[in-house]
């Protein structure tokens, strides 16, 4: 779940950006093996949300209904899931970004959150919901970056081992780019939560636009969807990252089980995947097949303006294999 600032008439904080991060990447990386496990410790005491089928079952229910715009149900459900795991960072942030395709709904969600928050100002939780929210707010145009940053750093005075507060300030850093401190504060969370799913998809985000290493970005997302098998921007993401690292077909696997996921295009799977198997197509010089799902992008009306781009570039040529030398 990528925090964004979303343009008008785009869906939550992690659903679009208008420039890919996943093209941009520059560091193509040479050698492409698979990844191994993820780089978190796993004691015997190690915390797994998803192994409680109380939580999953509604946390998948909720994927399903945001994917499909049913936001109301999709509330709901990410509710009942919070109930049974209260500080999973994954459902809190659908929860809010959910609430936000509602007028109204995230204010109502923030009220109830500072009212509970003043009315037991010692209670972690109190303090990581609403800093949550207030991320989303600032995404909807209020800057509440530093209101939230501020409920993160009281969770963490509260209970400085807790990682749900860590994962929200780790993308507080992220989003100003400090790399550094954001894996500093992904990295604690993870010492205690070493499957939390936002904190892996921000580490394998970070080591893939800012410190240049797909490889060891892989490593930190690729058996999430065996945790979340209905959360299509992890799939999104995976095939990002293998793009880098040039493996086309596993990232063309696993880009295409992201739009089919996203059922109603609202995620970085549906809005962006079929661009990026697009540019993959167009690499290997197959440009019929870059041409079929770029009239699909643009049928569907997703990232249409880069579509009609990368189509008018292989109409006039510009992805041609170059000539062979005249002997």
């Amino acid at each position: 779940m990528t925090v964004r600032r979303r343009p008008a008439g785009s869906l939550a904080l992690f659903v679009a950006c208008a420039c890919l991060w996943a093209f941009a990447s520059p560091c193509r990386a040479a050698a492409a093996a698979a990844a191994g496990p993820s780089q978190t410790s796993t004691g015997a005491q190690a915390r797994n949300d998803y192994a409680t089928r109380a939580f999953v079952d509604p946390l998948s229910d909720g994927l399903r209904h945001f994917y499909g715009r049913d936001f109301k149900a999709a509330q709901s459900d990410f509710e009942r899931a919070l109930k049974v795991v209260p500080d999973n960072t994954l459902a809190i942030s659908f929860l809010n970004a959910a609430a936000a395709q509602s007028t109204g709904d995230l204010d109502v969600l923030a009220n109830v959150e500072e009212d509970a928050t003043s009315g037991a100002p010692k209670n972690y939780l109190n303090h990581v919901r609403l800093g949550f929210t207030y991320m989303f707010e600032s995404v909807e145009g209020r800057d509440r970056t530093q209101d939230a940053r501020e409920e993160l750093n009281a969770a963490v005075n509260l209970d400085p081992d807790a990682p749900a507060a860590h994962v929200g300030l780790g993308i507080l850093r992220f989003e100003e780019r400090s790399a550094n401190r954001a894996k500093t504060e992904l990295l604690t969370a993870l010492r205690t939560d070493p499957n939390n799913v936002l904190a892996r998809e921000y580490l394998g985000q970070l080591y893939q636009t800012d410190l240049r290493d797909p490889q060891r970005g892989l490593q930190y997302v690729i058996d999430v969807p065996n945790l979340v098998p209905q959360y299509a921007d992890i799939a999104f993401h995976i095939g990002s990252l293998l793009a880098d690292l040039h493996q086309d077909d596993a990232a063309i696997k696993y880009l295409s089980r992201g739009i089919a996921l996203d059922t109603d295009h609202v995620g970085e799977a549906g809005q962006h995947g079929y661009t990026l198997i697009a540019r993959i197509y167009i690499d290997q010089h197959r440009l019929k097949d870059a041409t079929a799902i770029l009239t699909t992008a643009i049928n569907d009306d997703v990232d249409t303006i880069y579509a009609q781009t990368l189509l008018q570039k292989i109409k006039n040529g510009d992805y041609d294999p170059s000539p062979a030398p005249k002997p």
